[in-house]
């Protein structure tokens, strides 16, 4: 069969989709509202794509990997959204991520023969994603695939290589989604949820029944992840810096401060489950036994995003969000000023963390690791709203507040000293 003919086809398959959806849904004329978002600036270079909510950055995997999203329901009629600039923007989100691990969640629920992009822009579009944006993509989760994904398929199976296949997750469900990710950080469209209800509607008495999940049982006193700060110290004597970013630190100071791609890269889930148990357990980890030293670096970053409260606190989310608002030079001044309002313990282990940060930024030359890589790794895990994930839009802040932390490090933290502090 020819490429024309999968192309007719492939506009067959997608009217059949729009003509169930119709029948079930009964829907309204098609018009995705663009999506509000406080923190979108009007003068974002990609203000015009952003808008939609099409591109969503979405939390963490279940490795710790960035997330990124893309919801067709959100794209508006062909004529009303420029191709290339959606292509420009995508790019613009991904070049954020591609130095490190990242996952992308393709939500296909709402493409339709009005906002379908051409053959020949999706051919382009993956012929422009050459080896940097493949090589540190880790999954593709195809959410809803219909008989339209399958014709896709044979049009690019020529130009997809078998490595990257193997990258490609299809998943019926969104609840299919836990077993990956962090299903409460997508922020999946609403549409999307409804087309999930409906589908599992139809498939009723076929799917197998829905397992309670039982009540969370209380913290071990010996627990180190998923409790505050407060918690770890009064089970720890009052030790103000957590065993686990002691020891993890520690670690990676004598070992991993030379290591290209230190905190980029992903761990083995179970690994860190392991190792994540036995600090529980109140047991001793070995991270020699492992023979990577991405481990203790995934442990770290874990253990900071388990936080029930962000180490740079909730209440510090907003004035962290305006530094980009601040003049340039007065920007290391603003975060003086916000880390001095922090408590007490939290600017104690805030402060342990940047110096070991700072010397790893000191090491780029070996590591690759600036200020400005490890803000990226870092800056979600150190703040995030507390309600929902930070938009994309927040990033840009988020991550220079972070990058002034780490690059700034003695200015910033030179005229505060806590009894009984420790640093690396």
């Amino acid at each position: 069969m020819s490429e024309i003919d999968y192309e007719k086809l492939a506009e067959i398959e997608l009217q059949k989709d729009e003509a169930e959806d119709t029948q079930s849904e009964q829907e309204e004329t098609f018009m995705p509202p663009a999506l509000e978002d406080p923190e979108l600036n009007i003068n974002h270079p990609y203000y015009d794509v952003a808008r939609h909510g099409i591109i969503q950055l979405a939390g963490d995997d279940n490795s710790g990997r960035k997330v990124i999203t893309f919801s067709c329901c959100r794209m508006p009629p062909s004529h009303q959204l420029n191709h290339t600039r959606l292509l420009e923007y995508l790019k613009y989100t991904l070049d954020q991520y591609v130095e490190n691990d990242y996952t992308v969640v393709y939500f296909h629920y709402g493409l339709k023969s009005v906002n379908k992009p051409s053959m020949k822009w999706l051919q382009t579009a993956y012929k422009e994603f050459d080896r940097k944006y493949k090589k540190n993509l880790k999954a593709l989760y195809v959410v809803h695939p219909t008989n339209f994904i399958k014709i896709l398929w044979n049009i690019f199976k020529p130009l997809i290589s078998h490595k990257f296949g193997k990258k490609i997750t299809y998943l019926n469900y969104l609840s299919d989604l836990r077993e990956h990710l962090k299903y409460d950080q997508l922020n999946i469209p609403p549409e999307v949820i409804r087309h999930d209800e409906n589908l599992r509607g139809k498939q009723k008495g076929k799917l197998p029944p829905v397992v309670k999940v039982p009540p969370p049982r209380p913290p071990l006193p010996t627990q180190q992840f998923g409790v505050s700060l407060q918690y770890i110290k009064d089970k720890n004597k009052g030790e103000l810096i957590p065993p686990v970013m002691k020891e993890t630190v520690s670690y990676l100071k004598r070992k991993g401060l030379q290591v290209e791609g230190l905190f980029r890269r992903s761990a083995s889930i179970q690994t860190i489950k392991d190792v994540q148990k036995l600090y529980n357990q109140g047991k001793s980890v070995n991270f020699d036994d492992y023979q990577d030293i991405h481990i203790p670096a995934v442990t770290l970053k874990t253990f900071l995003r388990e936080l029930p409260q962000p180490l740079l606190t909730f209440e510090c989310y907003d004035p962290i969000i305006g530094i980009t608002s601040v003049e340039s030079s007065l920007r290391v001044t603003r975060c003086k000023q916000i880390i001095q309002g922090l408590p007490e313990h939290n600017y104690v282990v805030l402060k342990y963390l940047i110096c070991f940060l700072h010397l790893v930024s000191q090491e780029s030359i070996y590591n690759r690791m600036t200020a400005s890589s490890l803000a990226c790794v870092f800056g979600l895990n150190l703040i995030w709203p507390s309600k929902g994930t930070a938009s994309l839009s927040a990033l840009v802040p988020l991550n220079l507040f972070t990058e002034l932390l780490i690059d700034f490090y003695m200015n910033i933290f030179n005229s505060r000293t806590v009894p009984g502090e420790i640093l690396p």
